[in-house]
């Protein structure tokens, strides 16, 4: 499969079959520089309803929208949502966040949209075994750099791909990406928005993966 960072926490999963997969699709203004997202897709998950995750109108198609907790299936694939929270107040500051666990080409990936703190023990084994992470590390709103790692700890993935941090098309006070990949010792620096991900080619030993932003 083909995992494209179109920028912010919105990503487009391309199977080898063809479907494809955004996940939190932004609007852009307030802070938010990167352009337009305009591709199609078969599925659109969105974490929480927030103007930067949840522009499903902007994705082309007819996509099946998955938003909520629980089991469900969307063309084909079958998503997992775990409850979490925006915040490190059990939401009561920026409400919910649904964790998103899928599984692509038999690769388990896990969204964790605007996560706002580390998992409980409880949560971490209800998302169970992933192999390719897209966390948040910019803090402010979600993870900061600390509790991301903690959060990888948690879950034990053989890819991590950072998302949500400051870049020249976010505006908004967050961090960068470099205090999370400050001291870590497999880290990819991509000169590219895509990669290509399948079970053969993912390293035993966790790797972290940093993308450019396409849009």
């Amino acid at each position: 499969m083909k995992v494209k960072w179109l920028a912010h926490s919105c990503f487009m999963i391309t199977s080898e079959g063809g479907t494809r997969i955004i996940t939190d699709p932004y609007a852009t203004g307030n802070g938010l520089t990167y352009g337009d997202v305009k591709e199609s897709a078969e599925v659109v998950t969105t974490s929480h309803d927030h103007f930067d995750h949840n522009n499903v109108g902007a994705v082309k198609g007819q996509p099946q929208v998955v938003k909520s907790v629980g089991q469900h299936t969307a063309a084909g694939i079958e998503f997992l949502g775990v409850a979490t929270a925006h915040d490190d107040s059990h939401g009561s500051v920026r409400g919910p966040n649904v964790v998103f666990a899928f599984t692509v080409d038999g690769v388990r990936l896990c969204h964790c949209g605007d996560l706002g703190h580390t998992l409980t023990p409880e949560q971490a084994a209800e998302i169970g075994p992933i192999d390719v992470l897209l966390v948040p590390v910019g803090g402010t709103y979600t993870l900061d750099a600390v509790d991301a790692l903690h959060t990888v700890s948690s879950l034990k993935p053989r890819m991590v791909i950072p998302m949500h941090f400051k870049t020249q098309g976010c505006g908004l006070p967050i961090a960068g990406v470099e205090d999370f990949i400050k001291g870590q010792l497999n880290v990819r620096h991509v000169s590219a928005s895509e990669i290509d991900i399948n079970s053969g080619n993912l390293s035993p030993v966790c790797q972290t993966a940093v993308l450019t932003p396409a849009l």
